[in-house]
Formats: structure tokens, C-alpha cells, sequence
């Protein structure tokens, strides 16, 4: 991420481009506003009463205004001013009024603007459209020939030209907005006449209330007549379902089938229970018998060996068993009548038999006898009657049996019948209060169905400011932007160091030394004075770094090296040796040959050494090898070798003789490309050596620099002889390698 010193120095960097773009997009903008006409404004403020407007289906109960509903009514509105066919219609009503004019006026038509309609409009064409009179008439030949086949003026002027009566020239000069949350819609129109600016928006209001009322009566119609149609379906069909259900009940002689199985279900409890109590008074009557009878056959057996009398009793069972079933199946009160004297009489046929029959017997034991036949005559009868009623129960419950098992089915019919009904009713309902409402909403809007005029378009009499300088501003700005998006482009694009923060970045070391552009060395230069120090911290971290070796060994080896040429690796190696003399140590200082003519020299106790790169300069141990066929070197009369190596970029890596060194030095200089190649060959580097490596930015702005102060400077330690001052030998290196 970049800092402000790195912007600033982009900026600096392309300066003319941040001048160059912005003068050439305001100058383009100004050649082609060089003839801006003056444009002159009217406005209109339209209220819609969509929010807050009272209508009918407002007094309804629960009435809430729906604000989704309200911005939809409002782009409706919106979309209908804009539409083609409206300002199409406009241009057309703006056309018609004006060929009436014989003159041009000021409220009605500018000079300018008459003399241009003249001319796009011929006087046997303009006679031939106002010859009726009438603006209706007009307003369908004008139509008729804007629709037409074949080229015409009119078509030209309304469809072609681009002139204040086409839709495209309207539609762009028509602005429209709803003024924030409220009702209000307010509308602008500008022009270079301000005439046809006041009667553009008025024509295009009047446009808009007539065709959106007509919108809104239309689309409310078919809505009606939908439900209409509907809500009679629903209506026969609803009709349809109950007479069904009707017809049902009527068969089938029941209302409801949930209340008959109530009472059946409880009329069949009341039969259960009345069996059961009959079943008792039954058992009961004929264990009295049984006793009365078994006391009669302890008297004699006359009466049960008598056949009249048996024949008698079975006739009267019968008769008893008939009259209980004409009872229970609900027979008419004559036959009941019938069949009870028929009962009576069997009865009292029976008595005389047995009375007459006992009467015969003349014992002390007839009196008793004759009772005890009568009270066995009175409970056989009771035991038959209830016999009679037992069977006839019985039968009762069976039938009623029968019927509840064909309830199921039926109920179950019927259920699905009120179903229906219930469907056909609720449909019937919905579609008939969907009606009423779409009736309520087609009464509102032929009640107050259009717009209502707030503020009627003026007459404007002053024109607008140009914006000449506006869009001038900005075409400047967008001209700053290109040229902020290049320069950011090429930045990206860049592969070159420029700064402190993006050298680390990309090496991905610490940078330990800065030297800045040293032209020429003097005490009064600020540049020098910061490469003297720099070299002195220099010269600290060497020494630190040859302190804390693992394995010491003299005289320690500094290497100099670079991944590209030219970076200043000779400038920094005569600084540092030049140092390292002063102190009064003997350098050696070993560095590539640049023609045959170079051989080894000394100067103030510094022995320079040229060696040529050989083929297995890769394989070199010592730095004796390095020097073939010359007087040898004998280190031991050294204090420190200084080493410079050729680009890493040209020549392989001497590795033993990269161990050997006691600290390294990596010299990059600012505006120098650092790519992936750079990058491999650094990290190979770093692998080959066991010592640290210090990195030295070189040629870096002053800005970038401390610099010690003159006061610092006269305190430090007294110099022979600047840094800088070059040797015989050392001019000729010095130039080939830039330093």
C-alpha cells in the first residue's frame, strides 16, 4: 500500500499528465459548447391526492392507505407523462397551435422559432391543415400525415428533425418527480423559446390527465365486468348445490342426519329399556303361572285335559299378539278398536268356559279352586300380552337397526353435498364483495379522475445560466481521473524500486544502508554529508558482522554484489576501502577486469586487484585463484578484502568463495528493475552463503536522507582527502560502471 511519499512522488513523476488531461477535457468540452444556446424554464407543481385524498373507498371501515400502492400510483403517473405516445401527442397539439399563428409573438411564438416552422412547414401545406377551422380536424390531418407511408414535412418535423416537436427533443427536455412523501408531482421544461417552454408543459399536463383518467376508466371496466360475469357462475352454481341438498332431505325425509342419529340413538336406548323391563314383568308373570298352575294340577287335572278350554287360550294369544302389532305399526284407532273387542271377548269366553267348568264340582274345594282359576286366568293373560310386547320391541329395535346402518353412507352423501354448498356460498361471497369494491373504485375515479393543478406553468423571462463552465469542470475532472487511472496502471505495471517501503517489500530484507545522489563531494553539500555518514554506519554494521562470526578467519572477506550492472558497486567499494585506509588498515581490494590493459596497483594503502572471469570462475575457492598469471596475494599482509563480484545476472555464483566471505553486501540502486529473475537470484545467493547480507539502497532523494549537520561533521574524525577522489586507475572503472 502506498504511502504519501510514494504518492507524492507518482505525482511528481507524471506531473504532465495530471496538467495534460484535465486542459484537454475542458478544452474538448468548450469546443463543443462554443455555441450553447440560452435555455429558458418553466415549472409546474401537480396535485394527485393519492396519499391523503378523501374518496369513497376511504369512509370504508378499517380504510388504510396502502404506501406501496401509493408509489406504484405514482410511477404510473410517471411512466404515463413519459411515454412516446403522450409527448408524441403533444408535439402534435403544440404543431396544431402554432400553424395558426400568422406572426410571431412574444407570449406565443419567438421570431426565430416562427421563421424555422415557415420553412420546415410550405404555406400551400400550412392552408391545406388550418383550411377547416377546426383544431380537431388539424389534429387528425397532422396525425394522419405524421403515420403516412411516404415522406412528408410534417413527418420530417415531428418524427425526424430532432425540433421542439419530436418525442425524443420533449421527452429529454420533460422532467418530472414526486416532491419527497407528498401528494405533490412537480414538472420542468426548458427550451430555448420560452413560449413554447410554458405551452409544452401545459399541453403535456393536459395530455397526461386525459390519457390517465381514460387509463384508469378502462382498466376498471373490464375488472367489473369480470366479477359480473363471475359472481352470476358463482350464483347458479351456489343455487345448483342447494337444490341438490334439497332434493336430498326430501328423499330421504331427514334435515340433518347429525340430530336424527341423536334421536334414534336415544329412541333406541328408551326400546332397550323398555324391553328389558317387559323381558322382567314377562319372566316374572310366568313364574306366577307356573306356581298357580302347578297348585291346579295338585287338584285334579280337569281343566288342562280340556280341549275347549286350551283352544280358547290360543286364540287369545293370538288376538293379544295381533293387537300389540297393530299398536306398534301405528294402525287407525277403528281397526285397534277392532281387534281389542275381538280381545275382550276372547277373554270372557274363556272365563265362562272354566267357570262353567269347575261349577260342576261340588267338593268342599271349590270355592278356593275357583279362585285359584282366576288368578291363574288373569296372569296367563298378562303373560301373553307381554309376550306380544316383547316380540313386537324386538322387532322395533331390529328395524331400527336396519335403518342406522343406512345412515352411514347417506350421512356421508350429504355431507359432501353442504360441502358444496359451503364452497359455492364463500365463492359467491368473495366474487360479490370484489364487485362492490371494483364498482366503489370505478365510481372514484369517474367522480375526481384526474390531476389537479397546483401551480400552471409561467412564463419564463429570465434564461438559465449557462453550464458551459459547469461541464467544463467536469471534463477537467474526468481528464484528472484518466490520468489518475494511467499513472496508477503504470504504477502497477512497474517493475522498478522506487522507494525505501517498496525495496523491502520486494526483497524482502531490511535495508541498512541509504546513500543518496552524490555529484560532486563538499562539506556544504547535504548529499555528501549523508553519504560520509552512511558509509561510517556502514563500516559499524561490517564490523559487527565480522565480530560475530562463528568461525573467524583473516583477514575477513566483504563481498560487493548486485543482480544487475550499474548499480554502483565501485563507487561504494572505494568509499568503504578509502575508509578502512584512513584508519590506517592495508585493503586489498579484488574487482573484475575491465580490458587487458588493467593491472594491479597500490595507493595509500590500498592494493587494487583486477582478475579476469574465467570459465570456472563458478568453482573458484580462495581469492588467490581468482588472480592467474599475476603476482600471487598474500592475504596475510591484509586487514580486510574487499571483493567485488560481476552481476549475478551475467556470471554464476562462486559459491566456496561466497562462504568464505565474512559479511556481504547487496547494492540496488533506485529506479532499478526488480523482477522474478531478480528475486531467484537473490534467494539463490542467500542459500550459498552463511554469513549475513546487508543491503545498501543507493542513489536514493535526498528527501529520503539525514543528513548530519555541519556542527557534526567538524567534531568527527579529520579526513587527508575526500572520499570521492578518484586515482588513475580507478576513472577509467569508475565511468564504465556508472560510479
Amino acid at each position: 500500500m502506498m504511502n504519501f511519499q510514494e504518492l507524492g512522488r507518482l505525482f511528481r513523476q507524471h506531473l504532465i499528465w495530471f496538467i495534460l488531461f484535465p486542459c484537454l477535457g475542458a478544452g474538448a468540452i468548450y469546443f463543443f459548447m462554443r455555441n450553447e444556446s440560452r435555455q429558458y424554464k418553466t415549472k409546474a407543481t401537480l396535485y394527485t391526492g393519492f396519499t391523503s385524498g378523501y374518496s369513497l373507498r376511504a369512509a370504508e371501515e378499517n380504510f388504510h392507505v396502502d404506501y406501496s400502492g401509493v408509489s406504484n400510483a405514482f410511477d404510473n403517473v410517471l411512466t404515463t407523462l413519459n411515454s412516446t405516445q403522450t409527448l408524441y401527442q403533444v408535439g402534435i397539439n403544440l404543431l396544431s397551435e402554432h400553424l395558426y399563428l400568422t406572426k410571431p409573438a412574444e407570449r406565443q411564438l419567438s421570431t426565430a422559432s416562427f421563421q424555422r416552422l415557415q420553412q420546415a412547414i410550405p404555406a400551400t401545406l400550412r392552408q391545406t391543415l388550418i383550411a377547416s377551422g377546426s383544431p380537431e380536424i388539424t389534429h387528425q390531418l397532422i396525425d394522419s400525415l405524421a403515420q403516412s407511408q411516404t415522406d412528408n414535412p410534417v413527418q420530417k418535423l415531428l418524427i425526424r428533425s430532432g425540433s421542439d416537436y419530436t418525442a425524443d427533443v420533449i421527452g429529454k427536455r420533460l422532467k418530472s418527480s414526486r416532491r419527497g412523501a407528498s401528494d405533490m408531482l412537480d414538472l420542468e421544461y426548458d427550451a430555448e423559446d420560452p413560449a413554447i417552454a410554458q405551452q409544452t408543459l401545459s399541453l403535456a399536463i393536459a395530455e397526461l390527465n386525459s390519457r390517465y383518467s381514460l387509463l384508469k376508466r378502462s382498466e376498471t371496466n373490464p375488472v367489473v365486468t369480470y366479477y359480473q360475469d363471475n359472481a352470476k357462475a358463482a350464483k347458479k352454481r351456489l343455487d345448483q348445490a342447494e337444490t341438490k341438498l334439497r332434493s336430498f332431505n326430501v328423499a330421504h325425509n331427514v334435515l340433518n342426519f347429525e340430530d336424527e342419529m341423536k334421536n334414534r340413538s336415544l329412541t333406541r336406548d328408551a326400546l332397550v329399556a323398555e324391553y328389558n323391563e317387559e323381558m322382567m314383568r314377562n319372566r316374572a308373570t310366568k313364574a306366577s303361572m307356573d306356581a298357580l298352575g302347578q297348585r291346579m294340577t295338585q287338584g285334579g287335572t280337569l281343566l288342562k285335559i280340556n280341549t275347549q278350554l286350551t283352544d280358547k287360550q290360543a286364540e287369545l294369544m293370538a288376538a293379544e299378539s295381533q293387537l300389540i302389532n297393530a299398536r306398534a305399526n301405528g294402525k287407525t284407532q277403528a281397526v285397534l278398536d277392532k281387534v281389542q273387542a275381538r280381545v275382550d271377548q276372547l277373554a270372557a269366553e274363556l272365563k265362562v268356559i272354566a267357570q262353567n267348568y269347575f261349577a260342576a264340582d261340588n267338593s268342599s274345594e271349590s270355592i278356593p279352586r275357583l279362585n285359584l282359576i282366576s288368578n291363574w286366568l288373569d296372569k296367563l293373560l298378562g303373560y301373553e300380552e307381554s309376550s306380544a310386547r316383547l316380540t313386537a320391541l324386538k322387532k322395533r329395535m331390529e328395524d331400527y337397526q336396519a335403518e342406522t346402518t343406512t345412515f352411514t353412507p347417506l350421512e356421508s352423501e350429504q355431507r359432501q353435498l353442504i360441502r358444496d354448498m359451503d364452497v359455492a356460498e364463500k365463492e359467491y361471497m368473495t366474487l360479490v364483495q370484489s364487485l362492490n369494491q371494483a364498482n366503489t373504485h370505478r365510481q372514484d375515479i369517474s367522480i375526481d379522475g384526474s390531476l389537479s393543478v397546483l401551480d400552471p406553468p409561467a412564463f419564463p423571462l429570465v434564461a438559465q445560466p449557462a453550464k458551459r463552465w459547469l461541464y467544463m469542470a467536469l471534463g477537467a475532472g474526468a481528464g484528472l481521473v484518466v490520468a489518475l487511472l494511467l499513472a496508477a496502471f503504470r504504477a502497477l505495471a512497474d517493475k522498478r524500486i522506487n522507494s525505501l517501503e517498496q525495496a523491502e517489500r520486494r526483497i524482502g530484507s531490511p535495508i541498512s544502508i541509504v546513500f543518496p545522489t552524490v555529484k560532486k563531494f563538499g562539506v556544504n553539500s547535504r548529499a555528501s554529508r549523508a553519504a560520509t555518514s552512511m558509509f561510517e554506519q556502514l563500516a559499524n554494521a561490517i564490523n559487527l558482522a565480522v565480530d560475530q562470526r562463528n568461525v573467524p578467519s583473516y583477514p575477513p572477506i566483504i563481498t560487493l554484489f548486485s543482480t544487475r550492472s550499474k548499480q554502483g558497486k565501485t563507487w561504494l567499494a572505494h568509499g568503504l576501502a578509502r575508509l578502512y585506509a584512513e584508519s590506517g588498515e592495508q585493503i586489498a581490494y579484488l574487482y573484475p577486469r575491465i580490458n587487458d590493459t588493467d593491472a594491479p596497483f597500490e595507493q595509500e594503502n590500498i592494493s587494487f586487484f583486477p582478475y579476469a572471469l574465467q570459465a570456472n570462475f563458478m568453482n573458484i575457492r580462495e581469492p588467490e585463484d581468482l588472480l592467474t598469471n599475476q603476482e600471487p596475494l598474500f592475504t596475510s599482509t591484509y586487514n580486510k578484502i574487499i571483493l567485488e563480484l560481476p552481476p549475478l545476472v551475467s556470471r554464476p555464483i562462486p559459491l566456496h568463495l561466497a562462504k568464505l566471505s565474512a559479511v556481504s553486501i547487496l547494492i540496488l540502486m533506485q529506479q532499478t528493475v526488480w523482477g522474478r529473475r531478480d528475486k531467484q537470484l537473490y534467494t539463490q545467493y542467500l542459500k550459498a552463503i552463511e554469513q549475513p547480507v546487508l543491503v545498501a539502497f543507493n542513489k536514493v532523494d535526498e528527501s529520503n536522507v539525514d543528513a548530519p549537520t555541519l556542527n557534526d561533521m567538524e567534531q568527527g574524525l579529520p579526513r587527508t582527502k575526500p572520499l570521492d577522489a578518484p586515482t588513475a586507475a580507478s576513472t577509467k572503472k569508475e565511468k564504465l560502471l556508472n560510479r
